[in-house]
């Protein structure tokens, strides 16, 4: 598989500071596909300071001109689906199909979307005697996770350059080559040298010296919540605005009278895909305790249409895990479920296959709110089934965690669900199987962040208030 063994900085690929290299492995066979540099401090301070050269050039870019390029930029990623689907499938595991439809589709939708509210965004307004400027905060750090690897880097970079920002980019190490590639369709849709810059390498070496850069004004980050916290605590201390998208534990609420054999399929469709790795992932099912045992029943048998295998194959609707490690949490959650009383209707941690990070669809039964499987992000194709006696009890467990990022609510109608998700202490909530929408914003209460991704929110997010005064 291509790699390019250098780093993306001023608008060309130029030699890394170091020596060290980060191996590509496919989840799916366990295979070396290639390498990467290990970007440095000196990486990243090179990368910051091209960002920085380009700043006043791109921010006095007229919004419309700035708008254009994305588009331009969205045409590229549109035109190169399949070779980047075929490489988040080889970095990621995701079956090739969902890797077209999701991975690729729904970064192409938010571009699209940045290209219309970047011409149409009101970056000047009058209120009374003043006139209000929404300028850009300046230079972004962007640190991006595995699990959509395309999607967070686009959800990051097309609302920066929207705002005028600059970036530069850190992805995550397992998914490097999907950045590599976004890298070459900035270069061709013709983003001016160093408003895009691009350093692979670990959290821990060039991670924290993007936080840590003076010459970052903003950092963006999406990741674990434990990650965020030292993020935050980093920026804070330097007085550096920060956005923070992180973990999840959400709840797909069932109410008496709504569709449950709908919503329990679509509930484990929504935990299934992408292996689970998703952090707003519906993986707590709440049911009321009269239709309890069939709500499990259709559980199980939802599962069965979920067979594992090689992602590159038709047929496939469960790939591996990204690696080996986030295999083995996965594996330790499904044996702290069973020691903890909670009942394995199918699945649990035998390997389904010899070779590849893969792990069995598995549903939980008889799961109480205060297991560590209905209480901890476990970020794997793992669902509980947890019993409430009426609404009030449902709302008590559905907020019953640290986090607040996403959430589902059936019910027999819409006025229903929407007085329900009124009392969820989330970010979003999907009202009887909402779509994906690129415009609405994404983001979390409590523990799952800070700041909002997606639409004009997700531009707000990049830009900072001037008032004139007359």
């Amino acid at each position: 598989m291509k790699a390019h063994d250098g780093m993306y900085i001023g608008g060309a690929w130029v030699p890394a500071a170091g020596g060290d290299r980060i191996q590509v492995v496919n989840p799916a066979d366990e295979q070396v596909v290639a390498e990467v540099p290990a970007g440095t401090a000196e990486d990243v301070d090179a990368a910051v300071r091209a960002a920085r050269a380009a700043l006043p050039g791109w921010a006095a870019t007229p919004p419309a001109e700035r708008a254009a390029l994305i588009g331009v930029l969205r045409d590229v990623l549109a035109a190169r689906k399949s070779e980047l689907a075929q490489t988040v499938t080889t970095e990621l595991g995701a079956p090739l199909w969902f890797s077209e439809r999701v991975h690729v589709g729904a970064p192409v939708a938010v571009a699209s979307s940045y290209a219309e509210l970047g011409a149409s965004h009101a970056f000047e307004q009058r209120l009374g005697s003043s006139t209000v400027l929404l300028e850009p905060v300046g230079v972004v750090g962007a640190i991006t996770p595995w699990n959509y690897p395309l999607h967070q880097i686009v959800a990051k970079v097309a609302p920066a350059l929207a705002a005028g920002c600059t970036i530069v980019l850190k992805p995550a190490e397992d998914t490097p080559l999907t950045a590599q590639l976004f890298a070459e369709a900035v270069h061709e849709a013709g983003v001016p040298a160093g408003v895009f810059n691009l350093v692979t390498g670990t959290g821990p070496v060039a991670g924290q010296a993007l936080v840590e850069h003076p010459g970052v004004d903003l950092v963006s980050f999406t990741g674990s919540t434990a990650v965020g916290r030292q993020v935050g605590a980093t920026a804070g201390a330097a007085v550096k605005r920060v956005a923070l998208e992180l973990g999840g534990k959400s709840a797909n609420v069932v109410l008496p009278g709504a569709d449950l054999a709908k919503a329990v399929a679509t509930g484990v469709g929504h935990v299934m895909n992408n292996s689970g790795q998703s952090c707003n992932a519906l993986t707590r099912l709440l049911v009321h305790r009269d239709e309890y045992e069939e709500a499990v029943g259709l559980a199980a048998e939802a599962v069965a249409g979920y067979p594992v295998g090689d992602p590159c194959v038709e047929g496939t609707r469960l790939g591996p895990l990204v690696n080996a490690k986030q295999r083995d949490r996965v594996r330790g959650y499904i044996e702290k479920g069973v020691a903890e009383g909670a009942r394995l209707v199918v699945g649990g941690p035998e390997a389904p296959h010899p070779t590849g990070y893969y792990v069995a669809p598995t549903v939980f039964a008889d799961v109480t709110p205060d297991m560590a499987i209905a209480q901890e992000e476990i970020f794997g194709p793992v669902l509980s089934i947890l019993s409430y006696d009426d609404e009030d009890d449902a709302v008590r467990i559905a907020n019953g965690t640290v986090y607040g990022l996403g959430g589902a609510v059936w019910a027999a109608d819409e006025e229903t669900a929407v007085s329900f998700a009124r009392r969820m202490d989330t970010g979003q909530v999907d009202i009887n199987g909402g779509r994906f929408n690129p415009l609405a914003p994404f983001g979390g209460y409590k523990q799952s962040g800070v700041g909002r991704e997606l639409g004009p929110h997700g531009l707000s997010e990049y830009l900072q208030t001037k008032s004139l005064q007359f």
